[in-house]
């Protein structure tokens, strides 16, 4: 498949999986993330402190804050990317309840305070993915750049409903696969 037809089969499958995951209803996306979050704690059961990447949820994504309050009460340090510069890197931010945060790109909430740090885990939130663990993501590329200049130590956790799954998602050379995947019905 030619670029231009996978751009804009992507465009496609990421508009019906957005408009899928809303139409699921915020009660039944609560129902599915205790699950998630669930299952991702368990992942953590025994692991050493680190500091976790994580985001602040956007477009009935998996709320991904309840699960990092209970991490930091168990001492693993918290960050939130935050976009920089159009087609850059993520960076991510210490992140401390009760900080400061300001509207990022698409209004999102950044930290305030520019404490640059480097996640060991990094939660990545998914609109789409396929079985070799590669992500469909909302096509700005952060994550894509993000991912490609990581430490190859880094765990990443990919997050999403399990209606998300697709046959493949086109990988192409900047895709990277997640370590896992984690939905409601994994684990």
């Amino acid at each position: 498949m030619q670029w231009s037809e996978v751009t804009k089969w992507r465009r496609s499958q990421r508009e019906r999986l957005l408009d899928q995951r809303i139409k699921a209803g915020h009660k039944q996306r609560c129902q599915w993330n205790e699950t998630i979050q669930a299952q991702l704690m368990d992942w953590f059961t025994g692991e050493r402190l680190m500091t976790v990447g994580f985001y602040w949820p956007f477009k009935g994504e998996f709320d991904p804050r309840p699960m990092i309050a209970e991490l930091m009460k168990l001492g693993h340090s918290a960050a939130l990317p935050a976009v920089v510069e159009k087609n850059t890197p993520l960076e991510f931010r210490c992140y401390k309840e009760g900080e400061e945060l300001e509207p990022g790109i698409w209004n999102i909430p950044v930290p305030k305070r520019r404490d640059i740090v480097e996640p060991c885990v990094l939660i990545v939130p998914l609109v789409g993915f396929d079985s070799a663990n590669y992500r469909l993501g909302y096509g700005g590329g952060y994550y894509d750049r993000t991912l490609a200049q990581l430490p190859d130590k880094t765990v990443t956790l990919g997050v999403g409903y399990s209606f998300a799954k697709l046959e493949t998602i086109q990988p192409q050379g900047f895709d990277i696969p997640m370590t896992e995947i984690f939905t409601e019905l994994t684990g």
